[in-house]
């Protein structure tokens, strides 16, 4: 059995998207959970979260396939297979990174001209570039004998986003209680829907059927709110107003329901505050805020909110884990 590839996806920038993966696969290897963590974002932010400079640099520079990037480009560029990724180590040996790289965004033309040759069926090469991710997915999966895969893109309704998406099976959106992170949900619930419909319908049309592929089922998890801090020009009423209607919007543009949601909202795996006093300490020490300790320079109030972040993120990670389990069975 396959384990589960869960991509956390708003084309709305800013919502902490990044942060969100990065501190739920820490959280999840901490209960002992495999984790890859893979990173098809073209800024390869996740990458930066999790390496420093210089080990990027000497990633990107191998010869041998290290990033996403360069285990595909040999296949894109029609000299050879897609390559096998081992996913790059961490601190925890349950955890696993598979790192992006700037020059993904090359991928971009390429699948948006493999999309619309999908639906011709008779050949099977635009089916293997539109399920590379995929492919590079399950591969490091497997090396990794992990349980689970996350995936972190881009703020993007594009091609590579359109590719992860294929690739994935289940999705978590970040929201933020403002409008412009509203808008974005009311974007991406339409922009899946069509996406699952047109790999459907490829699928369909493929006369080469020996070959696995994904089944791109993009199910919705749930949606995370990602809180603001307090600021004199964002009233609390305001606050709450964007608050009430984000079930409305998920369930309405990302669910295609016309109901009023139910209360509470089953799909609300979570509502966390923003640690902005604890980030910068996290990044410095390159771990999660809930891992900070006295040595990381957490102590006092610094100390207890790391100890409240590590309750948030642990009932997040339950919940995403229980949310995949009851849309697989």
């Amino acid at each position: 059995m396959t384990p589960p590839v869960i991509t956390f996806f708003n084309n709305k920038g800013g919502v902490g998207k990044t942060t969100l993966v990065y501190h739920v696969a820490w959280m999840l290897a901490d209960r002992g959970y495999r984790v890859v963590a893979a990173d098809l974002d073209p800024q390869a932010n996740l990458t930066a979260a999790f390496l420093d400079d210089d080990d990027v640099e000497q990633l990107w520079n191998s010869a041998e396939p290290r990033s996403i990037w360069s285990a595909i480009r040999p296949f894109v560029d029609g000299e050879g297979l897609i390559g096998a990724l081992t996913p790059t180590p961490t601190s925890d040996e349950r955890l696993a990174l598979l790192p992006g790289d700037l020059s993904l965004s090359r991928f971009e033309d390429d699948l948006s001209d493999q999309w619309r040759q999908c639906l011709d069926g008779t050949r099977l090469r635009p089916f293997l570039v539109m399920s590379a991710f995929w492919t590079v997915l399950q591969s490091a999966a497997q090396r990794h004998r992990a349980d689970v895969v996350l995936v972190d893109v881009g703020p993007s309704l594009g091609a590579i986003n359109r590719a992860a998406l294929v690739a994935s099976d289940h999705v978590v959106v970040p929201v933020a209680p403002d409008l412009f992170s509203l808008q974005g949900l009311r974007n991406l619930g339409p922009t899946l829907r069509a996406w699952r419909e047109g790999w459907r319908k490829r699928l369909g049309e493929l006369r080469e059927g020996d070959r696995p592929m994904p089944a791109g089922s993009m199910a919705p998890l749930g949606y995370v709110i990602l809180g603001h801090a307090t600021r004199l020009d964002r009233p609390v009423k305001a606050y709450h107003r964007w608050i009430a209607r984000i079930p409305v919007d998920f369930h309405g543009a990302v669910l295609g329901e016309t109901a009023p949601p139910p209360e509470p909202d089953p799909y609300c795996l979570a509502q966390l505050k923003h640690y902005h006093s604890l980030l910068p300490l996290a990044q410095q020490a390159r771990k999660p805020v809930f891992a900070l300790k006295p040595a990381d320079g957490a102590f006092g109030g610094h100390a207890r909110a790391a100890q409240r972040a590590y309750e948030d993120f642990r009932g997040l990670a339950i919940a995403i884990l229980n949310a995949s389990k009851a849309s697989a069975a």
